[in-house]
């Protein structure tokens, strides 16, 4: 008989490959042998979090802590479901009360500061600021302000300063500083448009008030304008450098990347504060193919942007292009890390695309390296002798390693198939004998593996059509012939109501939750047909003469809804 850590190790070989649905099957029987088991409990929760049911996972979770309250892996398994379900304050408490009994879980310290992370990420969205924020911080805001002739002077104040780094560290800051003036001509720079502070509005009003008010203007004595204040000499070098940039943008959209690295080495030189300028050298070392160079330039902008607290944005934006010309250097695991990183800096669906793409990538080439059909045919000879000594778990596990080892090997399919099938793992044993003839449409073997898990579920009408099918293939074969026989005599022992009630009952059960089932139920004319065969014995005989009638009829006497008296 298989134990409930055999099928916990079957579980956990469908996880790690991703079949989650497969692996909470596999864990379900486990805890249906072994109900107080706290590891089975958890292993489904997390099987439950990979499909994403996140209500299912935190219910396992939940009782795994139930089972075992002093096991930080159950606080881990309730905070990521809690996580998933967008419950950010209840994953906190779970992944801190998981913390308390285990301080150095690296596990639990990640995951809360993850949700710490997502927390402070909400918070700020909920405060309604962010664009303020990302206002206040684009990068070429400075150089608007000093090339502005109402603000050039405000760029060497140092109140000034400090009064816009506060409004860029907390956006919200920004409602102490609107009665000064400067805050209001800086607000009239970053968005185009004339913004008048309260007494500035009141002024003006008045003063349109009191010209209506007048008759005749009393003639005005001409007034000398005074001289203006010479204009400070501002940021030249900021000119220069922002010039160089252009010419740069331009001979790179003409694809001329020397050119445009040139320029870029120049803005560079006269104002290395700017990381913007880094960012758009990487982007032409990238087109020129110069990959190092391009990850160099890419990495002095990630540091010199934490060092001036840039805009998240920039940084995020380095660490992709980083990412992108270590993909073409085939790093693929350094890209995905790089990516990951960007990710938390500022989510795009472009990063995230290339996430994906290259996460694929690796598996693919991991899944390619691994090919070896030598090895997958001596991995199949190992799980046959375990079959024959019904060591059933450890023949899956074989091949399973044969598959891996050769993917398009029918007989490991069909062999592991016939082992789940002794592990009443009957729907990994459906798929794989699927698989089998999808492989190999002619190998019988195929069809008696799958013909025989529909036929220890009770599907024997299904099991019919397959061992049918495999009988075209393969017209004298012994296996799928007494398949058939014994399909037969249990669909005629239910049409003959020679079942148990409650084997009758399961049996309509199942039948009822085919769709096709339910299509004939459903249809009158069907319904019909029915009523007359029990009422009407000459309605009854015209029925059958209808080959389309009867085949429905039938299939309804094979799935046990209609018994023959």
């Amino acid at each position: 008989m298989t134990t409930a850590n055999e099928l916990k190790d079957v579980g956990n070989g469908h996880f790690k490959n991703g079949a989650y649905d497969d692996a909470v099957a596999a864990f379900t029987r486990a805890i249906e042998l072994d109900a107080t088991n706290h590891v089975l409990h958890s292993n489904r929760s997390a099987a439950h979090a990979g499909a994403e049911r996140w209500s299912d996972a935190l219910r396992d979770a939940e009782r795994t802590i139930e089972l075992k309250s002093d096991w930080g892996k159950g606080y881990g398994r309730k905070g990521a479901a809690l996580f998933g379900a967008g419950d950010l304050e209840g994953a906190r408490e779970a992944y801190a009360a998981g913390l308390a009994l285990e301080p150095e879980n690296a596990m639990l310290r990640s995951g809360l500061e993850d949700v710490e992370f997502a927390m402070k990420r909400k918070g700020e969205s909920d405060a309604g600021m962010n664009q303020i924020g990302d206002m206040f911080r684009a990068p070429d805001l400075m150089a608007k302000l000093a090339m502005n002739p109402a603000t050039r002077e405000y760029v060497s104040q140092p109140d000034f300063l400090a009064m816009m780094e506060e409004v860029k560290r907390n956006p919200s800051a920004l409602n102490n500083h609107l009665r000064d003036p400067r805050m209001m001509n800086v607000l009239s720079v970053a968005m185009g448009v004339k913004v008048m502070s309260g007494d500035d509005a009141a002024k003006e009003f008045g003063e349109h008030e009191a010209d209506s008010k007048k008759t005749e203007p009393a003639p005005k004595a001409p007034v000398e304008e005074p001289a203006k204040a010479p204009e400070p000499e501002v940021s030249e070098t900021r000119k220069q450098a922002l010039e160089a940039k252009e010419a740069g943008n331009a001979a790179y959209k003409k694809r001329d990347f020397d050119t445009a690295i040139a320029n870029y080495d120049k803005a560079i030189e006269l104002d290395p504060e700017d990381v913007s300028f880094l960012n758009n050298r990487a982007a032409a070392n990238l087109e020129k193919g110069d990959l190092d160079a391009c990850i160099a330039d890419c990495e002095s902008a990630i540091e010199k942007g934490r060092s001036i607290r840039a805009d998240y944005t920039i940084i995020a934006k380095a660490m992709t292009r980083k990412g992108n010309a270590l993909v073409k250097q085939g790093k693929l695991e350094a890209a995905i890390d790089t990516y990951q990183r960007s990710l938390t800096e500022h989510r795009t669906a472009d990063t995230l695309k290339r996430l994906n793409d290259t996460e694929k990538a690796l598996k693919d080439a991991a899944t390619a390296a691994y090919l070896d059909p030598v090895k997958g045919e001596e991995a199949r000879e190992r799980g046959n002798a375990f079959f024959k000594d019904q060591k059933f778990p450890e023949a899956v596990k074989e091949y399973s390693e044969a598959i891996a080892r050769n993917p398009n090997d029918h007989k490991a399919y069909s062999n592991r198939s016939a082992s789940y099938t002794k592990l009443a793992a009957f729907n990994e044993a459906l798929k794989d004998a699927e698989k089998c003839i999808e492989l190999e449409p002619t190998f019988a073997k195929g069809y008696t593996r799958k013909g025989h898990v529909q036929f220890f579920t009770k599907s024997y009408d299904d099991a019919v059509e397959t061992y049918t099918e495999g009988l075209k293939h393969d017209p004298n074969n012994e296996e799928l012939k007494d398949g058939l026989r014994r399909c037969h005599e249990q669909i005629n022992r239910g049409a003959m109501g020679q079942l148990s009630e409650e084997e009758m009952k399961a049996r309509q059960e199942r039948a009822m939750a085919n769709p096709e089932i339910q299509g004939i139920l459903s249809d009158p004319v069907m319904r019909q047909v029915l009523q007359d065969m029990s009422t009407d014995p000459k309605a009854a005989a015209e029925h059958q003469k209808n080959p389309i009638i009867m085949a429905k009829v039938q299939k309804l006497i094979n799935a046990g809804i209609v018994q023959v008296r």
